[in-house]
């Protein structure tokens, strides 16, 4: 336990050593006002809710995950520093939870800044606290999802710019998996078992019900596995990457 959070505050403080954490959060706040309030139609919608901002969390950790995941281990493998964490007294697992934790930390910090939207509305309104705080658990697991799949995704290469790329472009899978456009595809040709499992897949379908306060079990079970099964992944490529030299 001591050396994971001994990798978890070297990986949190490493994060901070950089403007790019300043400027992530920054950009992290702007884009959440902009969707919420000019996107979303906050003001003419009438209701005292967080729906607006709920809503576009999808597509927002689409981009902006990638970038707090890309460095994890790909800045390791560049630096050349992977072989000396590696000789620490740590194992890889330890090494894998602690970088994701310090991440997910991160993010969280991050998305708890933008609680000036949940006073807004509370001073407009009466909004439901209990479903603006699920919508606020629903996307910290839904972001940890996105990071687990980026921290898997930056073993693979050196390049935290191909790390983002590939991140992006997995975790937009996952967003599309439950579009209609997708299931008609499969619901085409292939049967129907299939296209549940497709849809099943999607972070849209399972954030749709968390963003409006609805906690199902199923949903928090999803999301606790694809962090499971993605940082259980990257475990098996660092040990990979250890065994080849």
């Amino acid at each position: 336990m001591n050396a994971m959070l001994t990798v978890l505050r070297r990986e949190l403080s490493a994060y901070f050593y950089t403007p790019l954490a300043y400027v992530f959060i920054v950009i992290f706040l702007f884009l959440n006002g902009i969707f919420t309030f000019y996107l979303g139609q906050f003001f003419s919608r009438g209701q005292a809710d967080l729906l607006p901002f709920f809503q576009f969390h999808p597509y927002l950790y689409l981009v902006l995950i990638p970038p707090v995941a890309m460095r994890l281990w790909a800045e390791e493998r560049k630096t050349g520093t992977l072989e000396l964490l590696m000789t620490l007294p740590i194992t890889t697992g330890q090494a894998v939870v602690g970088k994701f934790l310090a991440a997910w930390l991160f993010t969280a910090v991050a998305l708890a800044l933008t609680f000036p939207i949940w006073i807004t509305v509370s001073y407009l309104g009466d909004p439901d606290h209990g479903a603006i705080v699920a919508g606020y658990l629903g996307s910290l697991l839904m972001a940890g999802a996105y990071l687990a799949i980026g921290a898997c995704i930056s073993v693979l290469t050196k390049s935290q710019v191909i790390a983002f790329v590939l991140s992006v472009v997995v975790s937009f899978l996952f967003i599309v998996s439950g579009l209609p456009i997708v299931l008609d595809f499969f619901g085409a040709w292939a049967p129907a078992w299939l296209t549940q499992a497709v849809a099943s897949l999607s972070f849209l379908r399972h954030f749709e019900a968390i963003q409006t306060g609805v906690i199902e079990l199923p949903d928090i079970v999803y999301f606790a596995s694809m962090i499971g099964v993605w940082l259980y992944a990257n475990t098996v490529l660092v040990e990979a990457k250890k065994a080849a030299g």
